[in-house]
């Protein structure tokens, strides 16, 4: 078996990293710039800044929920390498739509710019849907059956770790200049993404339904009938759940508790994703290669246990002076920062831990035929999921209640997750 880095060497995995690792920074690093931009320029209001990074997470939703389905029919139907092609050539066209919103708003028409901003946001999450099934079911195709957890445990390293250069960079650049980034790092996705070996159907040719709605019930109950499946996707649609609250948590959480700048809010993001990605990595090396949920259970009570603990620390962190916000310089220099941020690193590491091991699951399970479909009702129901986290932000934020009690929220799913784990783990044996 070649060693899971190893594979960054073969021509067969590289090209499909490098794609999936610049889409995912770009679509990272516009809507970190557009929240900080949004939350710490346009907006002077705790609830109103809940509210805005709950509407972008959503609308970057929308199209999961709608368009899984189709895509999903249409990476078990056609060359899997030409989706990818054509995907990254409309991502060039969003990402200058994008640029012109950024443009309009720093003309002094906030409102307008920030809505053609999100409608950005919105086309992205459509590129994420038709790229998300293709990722983890072209594995299968071009890697042998031992190599498909490395290879899932990479995929999902280089995501959290793209995410982590792209919640960073949009810490530190002018949103102008982020939007600059955005289309060269499009440029170089449709360059990379060339280079991905064909990986054509699989079996017979689909006919394609194209109303979202019926296929999406259709692809949801043909997987979900399946009782690994079923609690696989429920576990892993409760992960993103957990993670949809976190974020949208974040950034306003970093700012009116902590008392903080968007360059601290970055970095938490960033910390997060670097615990995610180490968290692949970890549970890669204690499978040793083996696709097994065993350790799913006890990697999301502890996660649950973290964040309450998180949740503690928010409470007792002292605030700046009115008025006053911590830049990083001051932030790391305060000793309590270092707690929040080996927390939140605690946090990721465990959820990275849970969640990779089922990623490959679903892949490995099925059909090669199969996969996408697969993997696109994953990301419908976990779609709906994140939807449901992000209202949960909304309602309970208009119920009064402040980040640190909704972090207890965040611990109580995580419970749930691990009762779901439990019971894949069991259904596999």
């Amino acid at each position: 078996m070649i060693n899971a880095l190893g594979l960054l060497k073969e021509r067969r995995f590289l090209p499909l990293f490098t794609t999936q690792f610049l889409g995912a920074f770009n679509d990272n690093l516009f809507k970190t710039a557009m929240v900080l931009f949004a939350t710490y320029s346009v907006f002077n209001d705790a609830a109103t800044e809940f509210y805005f990074n709950a509407l972008a997470t959503g609308l970057a939703l929308i199209p999961f929920v709608l368009l899984s389905a189709l895509s999903g029919q249409l990476a078990d139907t056609y060359d899997k390498a030409g989706i990818i092609r054509i995907i990254k050539t409309v991502e060039i066209g969003i990402m200058l739509f994008g640029g012109a919103g950024i443009v309009v708003a720093k003309m002094g028409y906030a409102s307008a710019g920030v809505g053609m901003m999100l409608g950005a946001v919105l086309m992205l999450g459509t590129h994420s849907t038709f790229f998300g099934p293709i990722k983890y079911a072209i594995l299968p195709q071009h890697l042998e059956e031992d190599e498909v957890l490395g290879g899932t445990g990479l995929v999902e390293a280089g995501t959290y770790l793209s995410i982590l250069l792209g919640t960073i960079i949009a810490g530190w650049v002018t949103i102008e200049t982020a939007g600059l980034l955005t289309l060269a790092a499009a440029g170089l996705g449709w360059v990379s993404g060339r280079f991905v070996p064909a990986a054509p159907r699989v079996g017979a040719r689909l006919k394609l339904n194209y109303n979202p709605f019926t296929a999406s019930w259709r692809l949801i109950s043909n997987t979900m009938h399946i009782p690994r499946l079923f609690w696989a996707i429920c576990a892993i649609s409760f992960f993103w759940t957990i993670g949809s609250v976190l974020i949208v948590i974040f950034t306003p959480l970093a700012k009116n508790v902590l008392t903080s700048d968007e360059r601290v809010a970055s970095l938490m993001i960033a910390t997060f994703s670097i615990g995610v990605a180490i968290g692949s990595v970890v549970i890669n090396a204690m499978l040793k290669g083996e696709i097994s949920a065993k350790y799913a259970p006890a990697s999301v009570i502890a996660m649950a246990g973290i964040v309450v603990g998180f949740s503690v620390e928010s409470r007792l962190w002292i605030p700046a002076e009115p008025g006053r916000l911590y830049d990083m310089a001051t932030f790391m220099t305060m000793p309590q920062a270092w707690l929040v941020l080996a927390t939140l690193m605690a946090i990721a590491i465990t959820g990275g831990m849970f969640v990779v091991p089922l990623y490959a699951f679903l892949t490995t399970t099925v059909t090669k035929d199969q996969t996408a479909r697969t993997v696109a009702a994953n990301n419908i129901v976990n779609a709906f999921g994140m939807v449901a986290g992000a209202l949960m932000v909304i309602g309970i934020t208009a119920l009064g209640v402040g980040p640190a009690d909704q972090l207890l929220f965040v611990a109580a799913m995580g419970l749930v997750s691990a009762w779901i784990a439990q019971r894949l783990h069991r259904a596999c044996d």
